[in-house]
């Protein structure tokens, strides 16, 4: 063991050798690649780092040092706190999210935010320490192989090895990183890069396209005239809009587009909040568990058109049964999505937000009246057999109810942050949004322990923003540390833990397809509330339905963190709910 410390204390030392460089803004600049790279962040706009130190990215937090001026570093308390933390950062605020993490276990910890934020098409730029050049391959200490790690899982990546690199490839990885499809790029930074000096002066060019890659496809008129024709014949047009409507800016496009054709639309999960819920064309949200007419009419819809969507499993159920009747436009900005599940008699290859507007002039001005209130019968029958059960006032406190009534006190403008399961669901369903980006959540990777982070990120991009998370108890568990993180910046973040004692969804499964065998899914949970004093950040438990409002009104009016605590009925279920594997026709009212 002294031998290990021994080696341990020599290489954090050598981490942290002196760095001389000539910063005299008048003339040319030797910079040092640690520098280099804090004044590549600084030219394309970088406000906020979060991250967490460790000896092999220890120069570069050197240089940090003296760009505190002009770069806020948030510390974290776990290099997964510091990607979720980023991805909402870059969902609220609509800049790339940046992250600075060591190497070895450093980098390794936040895989699982680079893979959340490639399905999500989250930006982010994550730059990760490594071993010295000379090192690399020998399993040095920390060493890991964050390149062929994080391959499968990003837009994009790169081991620097020289200085000379740093300015070209920062001005790459935002380019990548938020061109076209966004998504995550990981920079592998080598500790003798960092440290070494340029061999010619410091110089940075935001880069406006690369040879090899394309990402700016323009929607083909042919294909757009093609579209306006399907849509302009139909006599059951639906619209299914998604996540790519609210990365491209879309959201004005859409409304202009469904006023004048009058097509009934329903969004995805992540697509909520693109469109005003209260917007009378508005139907509901697709999905396993999304409102009732919204799937089952999918299967008596004549034209579909998909925007900014890619047909996900959660939305389709059983692809092979889903809307075969349909003939199906489909807007994608990614050529890889058209056809790979869905096939598209007119794909639309682009940018939601220019195909929208090409698309615009050519669509007629419609009456779909009568298919409209197709679904409002659905909401009727919805109405009776889910909601007003949901929202019965007796028992034990309900999931629903706590969402809808913070939805009635923030006249649904929060942006709401939920974590994965249950209380999810809940949300998206029970929450009015009427703002763009309110609804945030691990979508595609289903990540328990997004939303700690997430929200404090959020927060951060949007600090003029009421922010209000919903967590499970489980899920609360598994980034419980960034209490600190929330409670050091003292920024007013808002987390709501519907407390059921159960990891929820997975019993719900339990319940209803393998006969109430409820395998490893009770919690014996800690006091939450006094953890979170521990932390410094103020809470308390609400057990009783009197006490809700008070209690919510308590949140909502603290200027600082806030824990709430809501226990909520143990075997409370979530429904509609499309059984998996089955049909969305399928779809299940209790």
């Amino acid at each position: 063991m002294g031998n290990y410390m021994t080696m341990v204390a020599a290489q954090e030392a050598a981490a942290i050798e002196e760095v001389k460089y000539d910063a005299t803004p008048e003339g040319p600049r030797f910079l040092s690649g640690a520098q280099a790279l804090m004044e590549s962040l600084i030219a394309e706009g970088t406000e906020v780092i979060f991250g967490y130190p460790g000896g092999a990215i220890m120069p570069t937090y050197d240089a940090l040092f003296d760009y505190t001026d002009r770069l806020d570093h948030i510390l974290v308390r776990h290099e997964q706190g510091a990607g979720h933390a980023a991805q909402g950062y870059a969902r609220t605020s609509g800049k790339p999210g940046v992250c600075l993490v060591t190497s070895g276990p450093g980098g390794t910890n936040l895989v699982t935010p680079i893979a959340d934020a490639i399905i999500d098409c989250t930006p982010l730029v994550c730059i990760i320490g490594q071993v010295k050049s000379t090192l690399l391959g020998t399993d040095a200490f920390q060493e890991t192989d964050i390149i062929g790690v994080t391959t499968p899982v990003c837009k994009w990546n790169y081991q620097i090895t020289h200085p000379d690199e740093v300015p070209e490839v920062m001005a790459k990885a935002f380019y990548i990183a938020t061109s076209g499809k966004p998504g995550p790029v990981v920079i592998d930074f080598t500790r003798d890069a960092q440290v070494g000096m340029m061999d010619k002066p410091y110089q940075y060019k935001k880069i406006e396209g690369l040879a090899s890659y394309k990402p700016r496809i323009v929607p083909k008129d042919e294909h757009v005239q093609k579209a306006a024709e399907l849509i302009n014949n139909a006599k059951k047009p639906y619209i299914l809009f998604g996540h790519g409507v609210l990365i491209s800016g879309a959201m004005e496009e859409l409304k202009a587009f469904v006023e004048k054709t009058d097509i009934p639309c329903a969004s995805t999960l992540l697509g909520l909040s693109a469109m005003p819920i209260d917007h009378p064309n508005y139907v509901g949200w697709l999905g396993m568990h999304g409102n009732y007419g919204p799937n089952v009419l999918t299967d008596q819809a004549d034209v579909i058109i998909a925007i900014g969507m890619r047909f996900d499993d959660r939305v389709t159920g059983d692809a092979t049964k889903y809307i075969r009747q349909a003939r199906v436009v489909h807007i994608e900005i990614d050529p890889s999505e058209i056809d790979k599940i869905i096939k598209a008699e007119a794909p639309v290859v682009g940018d939601a937000k220019e195909a929208l507007r090409k698309l615009l002039p050519l669509v007629k001005a419609n009456n779909h009246s009568t298919w409209r209130n197709e679904f409002k019968k659905f909401d009727v029958i919805e109405e009776q057999k889910v909601t007003r059960r949901e929202l019965k006032e007796e028992g034990e406190i309900k999931m629903a109810e706590v969402v809808n009534m913070l939805s009635q006190k923030t006249n649904g403008e929060a942006c709401i942050i939920a974590d994965v399961g249950q209380h999810q669901m809940i949300a998206a369903r029970y929450y009015q949004f009427k703002k763009p980006h309110s609804y945030i959540a691990s979508g595609g990777l289903g990540t328990m322990g997004f939303a700690i982070p997430a929200a404090f990120g959020a927060k951060k991009g949007a600090p003029d923003r009421e922010v209000v998370a919903f967590i499970g108890d489980g899920c609360f568990q598994m980034t419980i540390q960034e209490l600190g993180t929330i409670a050091q910046s003292g920024l007013a973040v808002k987390l709501i833990i519907l407390n059921n004692n159960y990891l929820g969804m997975v019993r719900q499964w339990q319940q209803l397809f393998f006969e109430k065998r409820y395998s490893f899914v009770e919690l014996k949970n800690p006091d939450f509330v006094t953890i979170a004093k521990g932390f410094g950040i103020t809470g308390h438990t609400c057990s009783e339905r009197d006490n809700l409002s008070d209690s919510l009104d308590a949140l909502l009016k603290s200027d600082k963190p806030y824990l709430l605590e809501v226990i909520v009925e143990k075997e409370e279920n979530v429904f509609p709910m499309v059984p998996a594997g089955a049909s969305v026709v399928d779809i299940r009212l209790d």
